[in-house]
């Protein structure tokens, strides 16, 4: 072969088919939505000369079964078609574009044109007939042979037989030649909490610990005492318990209170220096229980209706078991010390992170039997520590190998790091990423950074927000009071499918560890004994964020990411979106407006798209405020006050 013909691109079909759209790395990885989910598939479909295309996306099932969907012209300029599809169960779909000729549609452009001017009569309508004929020749339908007839009948006027041929009904039975069809691109569907769901975090060891009267050391909570804070999770709405890591934590260069360096016997450490003599990554901490009490704590948690994720956290402590048994796993530096990890000008010398390098069949082997122990005692999710240090192919494949038997698990990645290794990993199968959502805070901004994970990132990306982790608490956060939390948490909670919330947030705990963007007294390495029962007064935000996940679960629109739409708001604090959703005949329509600067009252004026929420831009509508029970007539035009005064946030349902 010479280098010439090496070089030569794939021949180009009868019809043109190209720039088809969602695709993921040239079609080598799927694109990704999740039961029901609604998307555009777009290609550019053309041909030599006037004569009329049409456009179909194929969908291809698990099982091999077929769906053709008709294509839309969508911009004749450009030669666009655009078409809605979705998918009614999980599994590996694919996809592919098919560009035919489109003889009916040729002919009736020119038989309106020609019979309307009276030139050709009888020969268009003769042709029209034949076509339709070779139409029926492939579905035999009434309306065809009727059209038929009509088209041939004498005694009826010219306009009365065009009219026959040209009917909308006739438009469902194309007649397709010289069909040529794009690649096939792989389309992964999976279940709803892929893409959907309220997060809670807590540590174990905090729910319940408390103070020995007697000694004045703290004792920890277990995994028992956890269990019974399950229900006041439930109560609020979320879907989701993240536990932070339950093993056995190092001893060696432990970690003391606010990241001190020096230990003192009572300080618990951090859970992410995992393993000691008691164990590694496959044991429970002995001070949280046994695996009984993991059973347990799943079990309760099932019957509340929430799920279980668990943080897996690819660090070692010193004393972990593998540092002794299988030193190659870990960097030996040139003194024959093993590193520990560093992020300059932090140092965790609690943690000796691994490397994949020297024997990575022995490594992943032991990775993917510590997951599967964890999904065999009823962990559906993960939420992985660090990502983005680790070689994607360790994702790839463990996500991979795990799907082959549990499809149903849900990856989350807390990668705060470069975007083009955030999208990686969200190509390589995390269902879901944290996002930069917490230093995201002025109008143009967040327009900017949702409009790309609504676009054409949310193929393969789907965001979760958290207003603040255990280890993120922004200055925004800090300075913020009651307004500004329910504010950011309304955010999250609207903007994104899925979003979190870390323990504490209930009570606003904001504040800072001087030189850090972290809680004073960090739960990281220490207990907290939140008393919650003292906060049944009100004094809390527990009620409102009850609210929020009530909302979410009672309006569909909610549920979906793609469907965003951002309007306009003359004062520049004021950001507005909407979601909506058609769901079993309805429309579900909701309308965000939010003051981005809460601690101060805001007026505006908001100018509506009214399209994008199914209206004409004439109409008027029923502004129902979900949050506060107000009813206002809106039109395209709308004006509002937000601030500490009332409310930080509108969540509108559109009412009729």
């Amino acid at each position: 072969m010479t280098t010439a013909e090496h070089r030569r691109p794939a021949a180009i079909g009868r019809i043109a088919v190209a720039g088809v759209e969602p695709v993921v790395e040239h079609g080598d990885r799927p694109a990704k939505s999740v039961v029901g989910e609604e998307f555009e598939v777009t290609a550019t479909v053309f041909r030599e000369g006037h004569e009329a295309v049409g456009a179909t996306v194929v969908l291809t099932d698990p099982r091999g079964q077929e769906h053709a969907v008709r294509m839309r012209r969508v911009n004749a300029g450009l030669d666009t078609w655009s078409a809605t599809v979705s998918a009614d169960r999980p599994g590996l779909w694919s996809y592919r574009v098919e560009g035919w000729s489109d003889p009916y549609g040729t002919w009736h452009h020119d038989a309106v044109i020609k019979v309307g001017a009276g030139v050709d009569v009888e020969l268009m309508l003769e042709e029209g007939a034949r076509v339709l004929e070779r139409a029926a020749a492939e579905s035999g339908t009434k309306e065809l042979t009727d059209a038929i007839a009509a088209l041939r009948d004498r005694r009826l006027v010219p306009e009365a037989r065009l009219a026959a041929g040209t009917s909308a009904d006739l438009e469902t039975h194309p007649l397709r030649e010289h069909v040529t069809a794009s690649r096939e691109h792989p389309w992964l569907v999976e279940r709803e909490r892929a893409l959907y769901g309220a997060w809670y975090e807590m540590f174990p060891r905090s729910e319940g610990a408390h103070v020995d009267a007697g000694s004045g050391r703290w004792v920890s909570g277990t995994l028992r005492t956890a269990a019974e804070r399950l229900e006041a999770v439930a109560g609020m709405g979320f879907d989701v318990v993240y536990l932070t890591p339950i093993h056995p934590i190092g001893r060696v260069n432990r970690k003391g209170r606010n990241n001190a360096l020096l230990a003192e016997p009572s300080d618990p450490g951090s859970p992410y220096a995992i393993g000691s003599s008691d164990g590694g990554h496959d044991t429970v901490h002995p001070d949280l229980g046994t695996f009984d009490d993991f059973d347990a704590f799943i079990a309760r948690a099932r019957e509340l209706g929430l799920e279980v994720a668990l943080d897996l956290a690819l660090n070692c402590a010193p004393d972990h078991p593998w540092v002794a048994e299988h030193p190659e796993w870990f960097t030996t530096r040139a003194d024959g010390s093993i590193a520990y990890a560093e992020n300059p000008p932090k140092k965790y010398q609690d943690i000796y992170p691994l490397n994949f390098d020297n024997d990575p069949e022995g490594l992943y082997a032991e990775i993917l039997r510590v997951v599967r122990l964890w999904l065999a005692h009823g962990v559906t999710i993960f939420r992985v520590d660090n990502p983005h240090t680790k070689p994607l192919w360790v994702w790839e494949r463990l996500i991979a190998d795990v799907a082959a038997d549990r499809p149903e698990t849900v990856w989350l990645a807390e990668a705060f790091t470069r975007p083009p290794m955030m999208h990686a990993l969200a190509r390589v199968g995390f269902q879901q990423s944290y996002t930069y959502y917490a230093w995201r805070h002025g109008r143009d901004e967040l327009q900017q950074y949702l409009s790309e994970l609504s676009g054409p990132a949310a193929a393969y990306m789907r965001p979760n927000f958290w207003p603040t982790t255990h280890d993120i608490l922004t200055p925004f956060m800090q300075r913020g009071g009651p307004a500004t939390w329910k504010m950011r948490a309304a955010l999250a909670a609207t903007l994104s499918p899925s979003y979190g919330i870390y323990a504490g947030y209930e009570l606003m705990e904001r504040v800072a560890r001087p030189g850090a963007e972290e809680q004073i007294d960090n739960e990281k390495y220490e207990y907290k004994d939140r008393r919650w029962a003292e906060h049944a007064d009100g004094s809390t935000l527990a009620p409102y964020l009850s609210r929020l996940n009530e909302i979410r679960r009672a309006h569909p629109a909610l549920h979906r990411l793609r469907n965003l739409r951002f309007h306009v708001a003359d004062n520049d604090h004021i950001l507005v979106f909407s979601k909506a959703r058609r769901l079993s005949g309805r429309d579900d329509v909701i309308v965000v407006v939010a003051n981005l600067e809460p601690e101060l009252s805001r007026d505006s004026w908001v100018h509506l798209t009214m399209p994008d929420l199914g209206l004409s831009w004439d109409d008027s509508f029923i502004a129902h405020d979900l949050i506060t029970g107000e009813h206002w007539t809106w039109s395209q035009h709308a004006f509002v006050r937000l601030g500490p005064d009332v409310e930080p946030v509108h969540i509108i349902q559109v009412r009729a």
